[in-house]
């Protein structure tokens, strides 16, 4: 059954006028923005930046161009590349002087959808996810933002570009992120076998695919934290949820109380030792987000292992297991995390549905991992 949950992300009297644009034919959106299917609502672009063919441009260099990190070598691509669903294929990214993170890169695809951008969901906009990897020192690297204006000025490219997409060359932090943002903006993916198949096809699916949809909606209970809803069909409710893949590692209480110690800068947090593992906590400082992280989407889900919020999961067959085990036990498990008892063969039905969140149209993005920057 379709949930009717209303979509998240759309607000106000943003929301009639998006709706009445999403039900109708397909048309061509904003500058640059692609086509999308009808009943699916766009994602909102912020009044402060809208969308330009200019912008978007400049996006695209600046989101693929290492010269941005300390080392010239670690790009917004380089841990959302397009070779992989635009996510990363390491269990959690790597930056400038291979230095290791603590958190699995999710995909840029669909990211203007949501509503709120990390695991932990401290960005409230994709512009502010764009500013921190910048000078974070286990990503990028830069020492601050007004180096990063620096060395983009350097660049004897870029005044001209933005000339054009700002109409006059000024480099700024804001105007670096706001064209990245744009660029990302543009990179939406809501077509599959499973929205052929929901929209009346049966020959979209396997035989294996729809008892794999039933369970989804059934007995492994899915639907729960990514049910579908069609005008948001990311197949996520865009909750924080603990469901104990950090537990076995880590004492929440513990690293709760030792908060007390640190200062209140989310970003550095998120990256510091065991204390990331408290997830949403760091954000609300409320008990019920202790070890609570997002419901990621399932769109290209296939194409964007390793899995959870650390990679720790290298497959989809193990991400099954995970949650026929009810996760991990913890005093703040979520309270709809509960042993399934699966077969082999409804585990392997589920793997297959997975397979069918892939995108129809992926080729488009193909030649884009020739942009990716090499170490």
């Amino acid at each position: 059954m379709e949930s009717r949950i209303p979509p998240r992300g759309v607000r106000g009297a943003w929301r009639v006028a998006l709706l009445l644009l999403a039900l109708a034919a397909p048309a061509a959106a904003e500058d640059g923005l692609p086509r999308l299917p009808a009943g699916v609502l766009p994602p909102e672009i912020p009044a402060d930046n809208p969308l330009t063919a200019a912008k978007i441009e400049l996006g695209k260099k600046l989101y693929f161009d290492g010269r941005l990190s300390l080392d010239d070598h670690v790009a917004c691509a380089t841990c959302h590349d397009p070779r992989h669903g635009f996510a990363e294929d390491k269990p959690v990214s790597i930056g400038v002087k291979d230095g290791k993170g603590v958190r699995n890169a999710p995909t840029v695809l669909n990211a203007a959808f949501l509503r709120e951008q990390f695991w932990d969901g401290r960005a409230p906009t994709l512009e502010a996810q764009a500013l921190q990897p910048l000078v974070n020192p286990v990503e990028m690297g830069m020492p601050n933002h007004a180096a990063v204006e620096t060395k983009v000025r350097g660049v004897a490219e870029y005044p001209p570009l933005f000339a054009k997409a700002f109409g006059d060359p000024k480099i700024t932090i804001q105007r670096v992120v706001q064209a990245i943002a744009s660029y990302e903006r543009t990179l939406l993916d809501v077509e599959a076998p499973i929205d052929r198949f929901l929209a009346g096809d049966q020959a979209a699916l396997s035989d294996s695919q729809k008892r794999g949809w039933e369970l989804f909606n059934g007995k492994a209970r899915c639907n729960s934290c990514h049910g579908y809803v069609s005008a948001f069909p990311l197949f996520t409710d865009e909750q924080y949820h603990n469901i104990g893949v950090a537990a076995k590692d880590v004492n929440f209480g513990d690293l709760a109380a030792k908060l007390t110690q640190h200062p209140e800068d989310l970003a550095k947090l998120s990256h510091a030792e065991g204390i990331n593992q408290l997830g949403r906590f760091l954000v609300t400082r409320e008990r019920k987000d202790i070890g609570a992280f997002k419901t990621p989407q399932l769109r290209n889900i296939a194409l964007t292992g390793p899995y959870m919020h650390d990679g720790s999961e290298k497959t989809l067959a193990e991400v099954i297991e995970f949650y026929d085990r009810g996760g991990n036990p913890n005093p703040w498990l979520d309270g709809g995390m509960r042993p399934l008892g699966l077969t082999a063969q409804e585990k392997a039905d589920l793997v297959e549905l997975m397979k069918s969140f892939t995108g129809d149209h992926l080729e488009r993005f193909e030649a884009l991992g020739q942009l990716v920057p090499q170490r």
